[in-house]
């Protein structure tokens, strides 16, 4: 990975913002740093997410067990978990909308390390929910590979503010189990929306 999200995150306890560098030095590197095919597996890499993303909440459930399975709509409800703001749309500019995808998704792969962190300690048997949250943060951090490339190469963008969100580290194993769902159901609606707007700029000409 380009940069090392997940081992920042592990030092939080509230929200904090802070600046990525895409990359070291003071600007962006030769074009070497993408590869050919960057932006179609790009493409791939959301859209893959966007479709295992509503499997992976409910087998997080499945593994959570009561009252997670009967109190869903209560328990995983998402209003509290701050993602950060995405304000593009189809007809944003291109550069706005892969400065938002990057936000986005450094949140994100911040998310799933904090997620899997407790599921390893609280559901340490549970391998096909482990994998899928092992397989969606390698997904996810060739994603912001990939962007740092293409607003590297396409911009000249080589640092971007960004966000993290709560870790759950020293809360007890209810609260993890809570936040953890309430993370996946926001991420559901968050990566459709995303999809909907990035495919279209990434869809060949």
């Amino acid at each position: 990975g380009v940069v090392p999200f997940v081992a920042l995150l592990l030092l939080q306890r509230r929200p904090v913002a802070g600046r990525a560098l895409l990359v070291t030095g003071s600007g962006c590197p030769g074009h070497g740093l993408c590869r050919s095919n960057v932006q179609e597996q790009t493409r791939r890499q959301v859209a893959l997410l966007n479709a295992t993303a509503q499997d992976l909440f409910s087998l997080y459930l499945k593994c959570q067990g009561e009252p997670f399975s009967s109190e869903t709509d209560k328990l995983c409800n998402p209003s509290g978990i701050v993602f950060p703001p995405f304000r593009v749309n189809r007809t944003s500019e291109r550069k706005e909308v892969m400065v938002a995808m990057y936000k986005l998704f450094a949140f994100l792969n911040a998310s799933l390390g904090n997620i899997t962190r407790d599921q390893e300690e609280l559901n340490p048997t549970a391998k096909e929910l482990l994998d899928r949250l092992h397989n969606t943060t390698k997904t996810t951090r060739g994603l912001i590979s990939n962007l740092t490339c293409l607003l590297c190469k396409n911009y000249n963008i080589f640092q971007v503010d960004v966000s993290y969100g709560e870790n759950s580290k020293s809360k007890s194993s209810f609260k993890k189990k809570q936040q953890g769902c309430q993370v996946l159901r926001k991420y559901v609606q968050v990566i459709a929306q995303a999809a909907r707007v990035l495919l279209p700029h990434l869809s060949p000409p």
